[in-house]
């Protein structure tokens, strides 16, 4: 099969379809950070079906050493699960979640969007902003929106770059009850009625939040407050 493009581009020719995966897979090869779709398709024949392109590839590596990977809608490659114990990273060990941070993460990943004042109801205690920061600061954790409340506070969402650390597809592939507790990560007697919830999969504003704004960063201490324009 061949993809064909457009008429009157530069580039007035066709691919075949291993032609077109040999480029998804040099594009996301040379990529330091997952690569979205979006990117993907900007760069293979038009018309091509890059989820298509991809799963095949991703076939291709499954019983690899490295394995392609798909993270929401981006792609990467990454070492075979069953053969990390052979790479070494003591010189990049990533810093150990403290018990607050692994319970903080947690919440926002299964409630999301989430507030820190609705965090500290679900926990019980009030969460430290280092706590926070140490979350965000390694990239899986971010500001969403504002809440459409009395104080808008801010609300909570996890990253592509939590899933892509994780191993997770998508949000929806967090564990859910009965996995939690076949890993022994929940003990002790259940309540009645405890349920873990589903987990929002998507990126979108939802309809009582408004989108952050540049005054907002600023009110944050995101972004250091513009001053006026020089004469």
């Amino acid at each position: 099969m061949d993809i064909a493009a457009e008429p009157g581009e530069d580039e007035a020719f066709s691919f075949s379809a291993e032609e077109a995966e040999r480029i998804a897979e040099a594009l996301v090869f040379a990529s330091a950070e997952p690569v979205p779709e979006s990117f993907l398709a900007e760069r293979l024949p038009r018309g091509a079906d890059v989820r298509a392109i991809m799963e095949r590839l991703m076939a291709v590596y499954a019983k690899r050493g490295v394995n392609l990977i798909r993270t929401g809608d981006r792609w990467a490659f990454r070492t075979a699960a069953d053969l990390s114990f052979v790479i070494h990273r003591d010189d990049n060990e990533a810093r150990k979640l403290s018990r607050a941070a692994l319970e903080v993460l947690a919440i926002i990943a299964y409630h999301q969007p989430v507030t820190r004042a609705e965090i500290e109801d679900i926990r019980g205690v009030q969460t430290s902003r280092g706590t926070l920061d140490v979350l965000m600061e390694a990239g899986w954790v971010r500001f969403r929106g504002r809440r459409r409340t009395p104080g808008r506070p801010v609300t909570l969402g996890t990253t592509p770059e939590f899933l892509d650390h994780f191993g997770l597809e998508e949000l929806r592939d967090l564990p859910g009850l009965e996995e939690l507790k076949g890993a022994g990560l929940l003990s002790g007697r259940i309540p009645p009625g405890f349920a873990v919830p589903a987990p929002i999969d998507s990126d979108e504003i939802s309809e009582d939040e408004d989108p952050i704004t540049q005054l907002d960063l600023e009110e944050l201490g995101l972004l250091a407050p513009r001053g006026d324009p020089e004469d």
